[in-house]
């Protein structure tokens, strides 16, 4: 693909964590940008932008055509990434219907080329700590809560718009992204500020694949130029345990790194309450049972065929962590 500066790119999600970074890369590379959000939407990502900015609805195909009008290339980063939500389906709608109106959309627009953001979430993983890759594909049966069972689902339907629709797409795996910018914050920026406020005593035996957010970013224009339509590509950075992330930040904080591993089993009703309370508070609880169920496997996974194929490079995970440490700090999550 030969990508002109000044050609029209949409990002959705841009008000978000992953879509803000996308964007602010898009622009750097020489793109002409228009983001979309929603009318509900935080513009704390976006107002600051060199970039046009529209309101919209992934779910709501012709809202979508509109954004998509005279756009070349489209990143579609838009996503739910919760692991709870008071009414589940609340998820898939986003994930799964928002995905196929906007590729539906794409299409009657004659999009040239899209990268449509996926996830890690739906690639298998093991409890033995072995590293996935983009040959092992998880079934919707086997996904974990509404989140990954989503991200499965509108995976696979992508997939089937490429193979029978002639759907122009290069899907991205980002696995956990960390960094400035996650407004929200995500799960596991929640747990960054939770750990950072010595909030986190203690921990489960689990790992995960620590990403910055940046990197994320400069993997998708990598996609956007030389993916192959139809592959997917992990954009991941260090695989590690989730305790020496936590003694990381501990260590950043001048805080006492936890060395106390506890059982799953004890946990899960605490889980359980947290979930109930917030069906009436309607905050999303920290603790959730999904997450626990989650957390039986450790999620490692190798970025192999993106460097080979993309170029793509990740930085040292400590560099997205401080990175996000200070921007937690000035953006006042971090106040006692």
């Amino acid at each position: 693909m030969r990508a002109s500066l000044g050609d029209l790119v949409l990002v959705t999600g841009a008000s978000g964590f992953v879509g803000s970074a996308v964007a602010r890369a898009a622009l750097a590379r020489g793109f002409a940008v228009r983001v979309l959000v929603r009318a509900t939407s935080s513009r704390k990502n976006v107002d600051a932008l060199d970039a046009e900015i529209v309101v919209g609805d992934m779910r709501d195909e012709a809202s979508m055509r509109d954004a998509l009008r005279g756009v070349r290339y489209l990143f579609h980063v838009a996503a739910d990434y919760r692991l709870w939500a008071p009414d589940p389906l609340e998820i898939e709608r986003a994930n799964l219907e928002g995905t196929e109106a906007t590729m539906r959309a794409a299409l009657a627009e004659g999009v040239e080329r899209i990268v449509y953001t996926s996830s890690v979430a739906t690639l298998k993983v093991t409890r033995d700590g072995r590293i996935a890759d983009e040959t092992a594909p998880l079934a919707a049966a086997d996904a974990i809560g509404v989140y990954k069972r989503s991200k499965v689902l509108a995976e696979r339907a992508v997939e089937r718009m490429i193979s029978t629709g002639r759907l122009p797409a290069v899907i991205v795996n980002p696995s956990t992204p960390i960094g400035p910018r996650d407004v929200r914050p995500t799960p596991t920026g929640r747990i960054i500020v939770e750990a950072a406020l010595g909030k986190i005593p203690a921990f489960v035996d689990t790992g995960l694949n620590l990403v910055h957010v940046d990197d994320v970013a400069a993997g998708h224009l990598l996609a956007l130029e030389h993916g192959r339509i139809g592959e997917r590509y992990i954009l991941g950075g260090e695989n590690l345990p989730l305790q020496q992330m936590l003694a990381d930040i501990a260590t950043r904080t001048g805080r006492k790194p936890p060395t106390l591993s506890l059982p799953r089993w004890p946990l899960y009703p605490l889980a359980f309450g947290a979930e109930c309370i917030a069906k009436i508070t309607k905050r999303e609880p920290f603790v959730t049972v999904d997450g626990l169920r989650m957390s039986k496997n450790k999620m490692y996974f190798t970025s192999a065929k993106a460097e080979r194929e993309l170029g793509y490079r990740s930085r040292p995970y400590r560099e997205g962590l401080h990175d996000a440490l200070d921007w937690f700090s000035e953006a006042g999550y971090l106040v006692r």
